[in-house]
């Protein structure tokens, strides 16, 4: 029996690398998507060997990650629960294609995870996976062993001599990848406690960042971004260089307690320093391109366009069509904004667009003008207060 396991070189997969060898007699590959989490790849292909997978295969999915998921979301503006832009639920269908070609490719008919059966990961990983290959076996090892906790994981690595060098500390679990850092579980768990000091990794403490601000134009073509200050960008240096400024001037943090798909509540901290600059200045750059019918209306969708991707639907017929719908609307979002970073705050300083703005200065001026006739507005409101004056005209004649 062959399983590839999703592997991450924590302290969960670590100890999940070894129980499947033991509980299935099986032989594990140790699947490895680099999808920007920085130094600990490479940490993580060695305890890998070291915990007895037979290989370790490790993909850099970091250029299809940000031109087949995030850049989708953005021209969406998906943003889940107002707050999160979803640098975990954008990054597992990625994750999960990789990992089921993996499969595929060591022609093995099972994969393993190590998300908890209290989170979203396993609702993600599990929905993509049977949408790629719908007779694939999955092994969660957390919904069939009887360890308890972390505590229960660290007593079974010591038993079992293995290495956690690359494992996390205790106090919080984090995920790293391109787009962000997530913070959850530990001392996290209570909602009015406040993250410890030094935990933050992407950001600089808005009270520690420069004294002066700092300018950053982005421009985009179809709702896309593709330059930084003028220089044209592939997906992964335009992000990196946005991570790099935004999060020098410490813009880019989040605090929420999030609804899980599952139904419980939970406290997440994330960072996300370039996303949130290219959010800003996506917006700005639709601002003057967008008909507003159009734009409402895409924004009526994009709340259920982010519950979908965060509930793990991203191969879903639903989110194929949204996301169409979302593309389409981007055709005429080209041009530029102009963003001041200071103290952790991202302001829109400027936006234009030289093919597509359907801003006129001639119309919205408040100086004389010879292309709009106030005159007009007195029938126009008239007629939108037709209703209102009927209403008013019936409760006034009844005594209200």
């Amino acid at each position: 029996m062959k399983v590839v396991l999703a592997y991450s070189g924590g302290l969960d997969t670590s100890v999940i690398l070894h129980w499947i060898r033991e509980q299935y007699d099986a032989e594990v590959i140790a699947y490895m998507a680099d999808v920007g989490q920085g130094g600990e790849v490479e940490q993580a292909r060695q305890a890998a060997l070291e915990t007895g997978a037979s290989e370790i295969v490790v993909e850099d999915l970091r250029e299809e990650f940000a031109r087949d998921c995030i850049f989708p979301a953005l021209r969406a503006n998906a943003v889940y629960e107002w707050y999160y832009l979803m640098g975990t639920a954008l990054a597992r269908p990625v994750i999960a294609r990789g990992l089921m070609r993996a499969a595929e490719r060591f022609g093995a008919e099972t994969i393993a995870h190590g998300a908890t059966g209290k989170g979203n990961d396993q609702i993600r990983f599990e929905l993509a996976a049977y949408a790629l290959k719908p007779n694939i076996r999955i092994i969660a090892p957390w919904r069939e062993w009887d360890m308890k906790g972390r505590s229960d994981l660290v007593a079974y690595a010591h038993e079992h001599g293995l290495n956690l060098a690359a494992a996390p500390k205790p106090e919080y679990s984090m995920d790293a990848n391109l787009m962000h850092i997530s913070y959850e579980g530990g001392i996290l768990e209570d909602p009015w406690a406040g993250p410890p000091e030094g935990m933050f990794r992407m950001t600089t403490d808005p009270e520690d960042a420069p004294d002066e601000p700092e300018h950053v134009t982005i421009r985009f073509e179809k709702g896309t971004p593709v330059a930084v200050n003028g220089r044209e960008l592939a997906p992964v240096e335009l992000v990196s260089e946005l991570n790099a400024l935004g999060g020098r001037h410490g813009v880019g943090r989040v605090d929420i307690v999030e609804n899980r798909f599952l139904g419980m509540k939970s406290r997440g901290v994330y960072e996300t320093p370039g996303c949130t600059l290219l959010l800003h200045a996506h917006r700005a750059v639709e601002s003057i391109t967008l008909d507003r019918e159009v734009q409402h209306l895409r924004d009526e969708l994009m709340p259920r366009f982010s519950e979908i991707i965060y509930n793990g639907l991203w191969f879903s017929p639903e989110r194929e069509a949204l996301q169409s719908f979302m593309d389409s609307v981007q055709e005429r979002v080209n041009g530029e904004a102009r963003l001041k970073l200071y103290k952790g705050n991202a302001s829109v300083e400027g936006r234009r667009s030289d093919t597509h703005t359907l801003y006129d200065e001639k119309i919205a001026t408040f100086e004389a003008d010879d292309v709009y006739d106030q005159s007009d507005a007195t029938g126009f409101i008239r007629l939108r207060a037709l209703r209102l004056r009927t209403l008013g005209a019936k409760r006034i004649s009844e005594g209200e």
